[in-house]
């Protein structure tokens, strides 16, 4: 047999060019192209202080954008891939940034990660691409980096205080009971006493952030998160909403602790015109996002929308029709009512579906963001904006959407 030569313990393994092992069509390339175009002002203001000099905030970006559109979140991981993986080597010049300054960037550099967000935005408005005609708007809810377990409430503080309670007479006693021979043991019932009273002093602190926070629950790990109502029942976390263009790309991204969406419509409607500078002419969304004065609103500005009452939205997916009541009063909640029983409506409100669910689906599944990796809820938006980017720019890559 004749074999090809095989020297693992050669001085080059790779070509001298990445272009030839990649291929020059991949979408380390394009991050690479798209970052180098945008204005990285934002992060140089803020990394102009004195000390050592530090990575430049292209490398960082382009690593955290390409990590994402693998869906690679946690910076350990990231860091050991950099190491390891040919696009990340080439996307950090040759660098080898530990975990704790790639996190160290997320965390310092929030809002002009979200200013990226804009700027892609605009790049792909400028490639023709991010259209208006119909923007579809859902939410989903994220898990914390918490469990569900360690929570605070008015009932387990009780019983834990008194459980603790219990457990520094139990000590007491045995620390009284010792003999003046038995050092050793009295020792560690002073040190067990001291752990306890440090333990139950705790407990009025967690009572008063229960009392600030206004909820019956409150994680240990991650205060900010909440207990949100999904179809699986309640998800502790956060809110992340969307607003997605016809050709599938986000236009708007935001986290909240909101229990509810019918707050969001008009917001969400507001943020896509300012990031895009053109009104949205049509709207869909779920029925969770109804609210009358919100359509109101939207009518006056004359934007289109398609978002159903919860009676409309079982009539439309269940085919079950009832008799309202109390009965529509208003003409524009009448107007919704008719629109959405036309054919044309229903089509149109049918095909928010299509236009936004993808998206979800791409970035829970694909991206791995089911689970946030970071606590508190600016850490997290700064997680979504990092995620919806990179999906904006795997976007236009696969759209051959023209950067050079």
């Amino acid at each position: 047999m004749k074999y090809l030569a095989y020297n693992p313990e050669q001085a080059y393994l790779l070509p001298p060019s990445v272009g030839e092992v990649l291929g020059e069509d991949h979408i380390c390339f394009f991050v690479h192209r798209a970052v180098d175009r945008l204005d990285l002002g934002r992060f140089e203001a803020q990394d102009c202080e004195g000390g050592r000099p530090g990575y430049h905030p292209a490398l960082m970006l382009k690593v955290w954008l390409y990590a994402y559109a693998l869906g690679i979140t946690a910076a350990r991981r990231l860091e050991q891939r950099i190491r390891e993986d040919l696009p990340l080597r080439y996307l950090a010049g040759g660098a080898a940034p530990d975990f704790w300054t790639l996190n160290a960037f997320r965390t310092r550099h929030a809002r002009a990660i979200n200013d990226v967000f804009t700027q892609v935005v605009e790049l792909a408005r400028a490639a023709g691409l991010a259209r208006l005609g119909h923007v579809a708007i859902d939410s989903t809810r994220i898990a914390a980096n918490a469990s569900r377990h360690r929570v605070d409430s008015r009932k387990s503080l009780r019983l834990e205080r008194a459980r603790i309670r219990r457990r520094i007479r139990g000590w007491q006693k045995q620390c009284n009971a010792a003999q003046d021979n038995e050092a050793a043991g009295q020792r560690i019932a002073a040190e067990k006493l001291a752990g306890l009273e440090e333990q139950l002093r705790e407990i009025p602190a967690r009572l008063q952030r229960l009392r600030k926070e206004g909820q019956r629950q409150v994680s240990r790990t991650d205060p900010q998160s909440r207990f949100l109502k999904d179809k699986r029942g309640f998800t502790l976390g956060y809110t992340a909403t969307l607003a997605v263009s016809e050709d599938h790309l986000i236009l708007e991204q935001r986290v909240s602790q909101a229990p509810a969406d019918n707050a969001a419509l008009v917001p969400m409607t507001e943020a896509v015109e300012q990031r895009c500078g053109e009104r949205p002419r049509k709207v869909s969304a779920a029925c969770g996002f109804f609210k009358l004065a919100a359509l109101i609103q939207l009518a006056e500005r004359g934007i289109d929308a398609y978002v159903p009452d919860p009676a409309a939205a079982r009539e439309i997916n269940r085919g079950q029709r009832r008799k309202q009541r109390p009965p529509i009063r208003h003409p524009e909640h009448h107007r919704m009512r008719q629109k959405l029983r036309d054919p044309a409506g229903r089509a149109v409100y049918r095909r928010r579906q299509a236009i936004v669910e993808p998206v979800f689906g791409v970035l829970k599944q694909q991206r791995a963001m089911r689970q946030f990796r970071r606590r508190g809820l600016n850490k997290v938006a700064v997680e979504l904006a990092l995620a919806t980017t990179a999906f904006n720019l795997s976007r236009l890559w696969r759209l051959k959407a023209n950067l050079h």
